[in-house]
């Protein structure tokens, strides 16, 4: 179906655009941010942590280049992917089912939380938290809605929260160990220490942000919340209102290349791209960095420690010995809700990936116009709680379901960055293309992931 040609909306003010950026650094919460890079911290010293600052700042263009194809065209880089590519919906289905299928965050968030409730087997938690998550999202009235509230209010009383417990705990050799940590330099090494687990290193690498095929969705946060030619686009409803929206048109709309167009563009691109810098990459580096220091002030060089995911359990003892029991506990109950909030953000993120693929498959196969694009998000939403759920019945250690994920997610980082890359080029007209020193800097980030997916193939089968 051909599409429409309507006017570029005109620019909103800052403010009104924030929300999208929330969602997608929310995503990262629970993968990087207070599990990968805090544990390696805490093994390691921050000597690494140039590799959290330089991972969050490749999925800052990464995801920019994303938000420019769903700004120009009013729908979702899959929609695109999936024209040029024939195969590319069948792909996006399975790399994202196996990734994030794997359901390592909500084992940690339930492990954390058995610990503070007194619970053995923390498959009674998990369970029951993924229930929860699905409950959340059928219940929405509009599932964006709900998930830009949700993310806000955990991100803005969390990061605060963290930053008060870095300030009382930190001396200020921790915050020189920090700075010298971003540039490399750390206790005895140069950027990476003798013996680190690299498959670990890189797995927090990918997580610095969202990772996986989760930025993609970037671009469908942004069309949802109206950005530029999203602006025409509708939203999914919940799973109990799906009457209200029962058909979705997934096809966006051009607009013609004249004078007022281009500037409303150009304005709109530099909005979202300060949001996103604002937000995405400075809000979550400086949280990223917080939590390194607060794992690197109570947890490096201790005995003891535990394996997997006990090194945060023991991270909240040594606060509440510091302080007080009052702050061990909040810090551990800070971490099951972020935690749980990055489940919840991974479950709907990874359903409209697949929902939105299927649908595109199915418009194309039907020749129609438009789909129930609700009825078949929730159908792979509950999909994904019902394996999560057979997963955890094998009571698998939390932190190897996590890096396991992140590895799987790595190459698909690979895959989407050059695919993202190369549509845009062949389908955006070349007044609204990146910059050549953007596309410069994206053919290194893809050259990057390529060679962090052979690395990790090569370890693990015997190289």
């Amino acid at each position: 179906m051909k599409n429409k040609t309507k006017p570029f909306p005109k620019p909103i003010s800052l403010m009104k655009l924030l929300g999208p950026s929330f969602i997608i650094l929310a995503l990262g919460l629970g993968s990087g941010e207070v599990i990968l890079w805090p544990y390696l911290v805490s093994k390691y010293g921050l000597g690494i942590a140039w590799g959290a600052l330089l991972g969050i700042t490749f999925q800052y263009f990464i995801n920019m280049e994303i938000e420019r194809y769903a700004l120009v065209k009013g729908e979702s880089v899959f929609v695109g992917l999936g024209r040029i590519f024939n195969w590319a919906p069948y792909w996006f289905i399975l790399s994202t089912f196996v990734g994030f299928g794997i359901p390592g965050i909500i084992a940690a968030s339930a492990k954390v939380f058995s610990h503070i409730v007194g619970v053995s087997d923390v498959r009674w938690i998990a369970i029951p938290f993924l229930l929860l998550i699905g409950s959340i999202l059928s219940f929405s009235e509009t599932v964006y809605a709900r998930m830009e509230k949700i993310t806000k209010y955990v991100i803005l009383v969390g990061a605060p929260f963290v930053l008060l417990l870095a300030i009382l705990l930190s001396r200020g050799a921790d915050w020189i160990a920090l700075g010298q940590g971003l540039i490399g330099m750390g206790e005895g090494f140069s950027f990476l220490p003798v013996g680190i687990a690299f498959a670990t290193f890189l797995a927090a690498f990918a997580y610095s942000g969202a990772g996986g095929n989760l930025n993609l969705t970037q671009s469908i946060y942004i069309k949802e919340k109206g950005y530029g030619m999203g602006k025409y686009s509708q939203r999914i409803a919940g799973l109990f209102r799906i009457k209200k929206h029962k058909r979705i048109r997934l096809a966006g709309h051009d607009f013609k290349l004249n004078k007022e167009n281009l500037k409303n563009f150009k304005i709109w691109w530099k909005r979202i791209s300060l949001e996103h810098l604002m937000i995405f990459w400075f809000v979550g580096f400086v949280t990223m960095s917080l939590l390194m220091l607060l794992a690197y002030t109570t947890t490096y060089k201790t005995e003891g420690l535990g394996e997997g995911i006990n090194f945060v359990i023991n991270e909240g003892l040594v606060i509440g010995q510091t302080l007080a029991p009052i702050f061990g506990l909040l810090f551990l109950i800070a971490v099951v809700i972020m935690l749980f909030q990055t489940q919840l953000g991974v479950m709907d993120s990874t359903s409209r990936i697949m929902g939105e693929n299927w649908a595109f498959k199915r418009i194309n196969s039907n020749k129609e116009g438009t789909i129930n694009l609700s009825k078949i998000y929730f159908i792979f939403l509950w999909a994904q709680i019902a394996f999560g759920i057979i997963l955890l019945s094998f009571n698998y250690e939390p932190l190897f379901l996590i890096i396991l994920g992140a590895i799987i997610n790595a190459f698909g980082m690979f895959v989407h960055v050059g695919l993202v890359n190369w549509m845009n080029y062949k389908i955006l007209p070349k007044e609204v293309q990146a910059s050549v020193l953007r596309k410069v800097i994206m053919a290194g980030i893809f050259i990057f992931f390529g060679i962090f997916s052979v690395v990790i193939l090569w370890s693990k089968i015997g190289g």
